[in-house]
């Protein structure tokens, strides 16, 4: 199976619906789940662009 390119655009959109979710009680690995990434893909994108979401 091909891997899945995200843009920058998207993986902002993803990080913020996760963050959304985490504030709604959810745990880390169901939040990344229910939008379709790893969590290790999560606490990548929020290394790289931590400083970015709001």
């Amino acid at each position: 199976m091909a891997r899945k390119r995200h843009s920058d655009e998207d993986i902002l959109r993803l990080l913020r619906e996760i963050e959304l979710k985490l504030t709604a009680g959810d745990d880390v690995a169901s939040a990344c789940r229910s939008v379709g990434i790893s969590d290790a893909t999560y606490y990548n994108w929020r290394r790289r662009f931590g400083g970015i979401v709001k």
